[in-house]
């Protein structure tokens, strides 16, 4: 039994290697204070991070793509709540069908669901290119709103809604009362992953950024286009942060919810 329990540990040592490995090398390799990106690190060194704030196409972008991932986790929030319900609460002709639009984004591949919006939001409707981004990435985040959100509805026992309809609620109070802070768990889920989706999204951002306007990760790809320092490994490892930060930040509001309603 002991044997065992020691090949499993070793076992599971070594997933984690595989996993945190990477990121790892990022993180040292990020305080090189050489101009050229190596691992081992020569030395130790934080000019790279305030390489970062000297840069200003990097706060610019971050804040594109912190504004673009917002304003697009709302409104794919206020489409995809509505759609997760109806799927989960109702039977109806063509739900099948209905079901397989809404989860098409995340089928299509990215680049050619990206050059389809290029064609014709910007070629043939001459959107701007703000809302044609915005536009992007809140179908790229409708799907996993619907899909968690529909996930969290599946353990819900109807029958709690039905009783307080018999007992003179109307259906939008009673969505409200008592159907959404029952999935609150859920909805903070689909947000905080459409959200991560949005954030480090490539293949749709790129045909949907011009002049003027980027994100984040395509700014990167533009940086190390052009130079090999590891201010790129610095940005990635305070992105790696952010999300920790981002996650334990939600964790503890569950966290917190749990107990209240205790």
């Amino acid at each position: 039994m002991q044997e065992k329990n020691r090949g499993l540990g070793l076992f599971t040592l070594l997933v984690y290697v595989f996993l945190l490995g990477p990121l790892l090398i990022i993180a040292a390799a990020s305080f090189e204070p050489g101009t050229v990106l190596k691992f081992p690190p020569q030395g130790f060194s934080l000019k790279w991070y305030s390489n970062i704030l000297e840069e200003e196409m990097f706060l610019k972008t971050f804040y594109t793509s912190i504004l673009v991932s917002f304003a697009g986790n709302v409104l794919a929030l206020l489409l995809g709540m509505p759609a997760a319900y109806a799927l989960s609460r109702f039977s109806f002709k063509g739900k099948d069908a209905l079901n397989a639009i809404f989860i098409s984004p995340v089928l299509i591949p990215g680049i050619v669901l990206g050059f389809t919006m290029l064609k014709y939001l910007i070629a043939v409707y001459h959107l701007p290119i703000y809302a044609a981004l915005l536009f992007g990435h809140t179908i790229i985040m409708l799907p996993f709103i619907i899909r968690v959100i529909a996930s969290s509805l599946a353990n819900f026992d109807f029958a709690v809604e039905e009783a307080a309809l018999s007992l003179g609620a109307g259906r939008l109070a009673t969505f409200f009362k008592v159907v959404l802070p029952n999935i609150k768990s859920g909805i903070i889920a689909a947000v905080l992953i459409a959200f991560l989706e949005s954030f480090n999204n490539v293949d749709i951002s790129v045909f949907m950024t011009g002049p003027g306007v980027s994100t984040l990760p395509i700014q990167m790809l533009t940086y190390v286009e052009n130079h090999f320092d590891p201010t790129i490994a610095a940005i990635s490892v305070l992105l790696m942060l952010f999300t920790a930060v981002l996650m334990f930040m939600i964790e503890r509001l569950m966290g917190l919810s749990y107990f209240t309603k205790r």
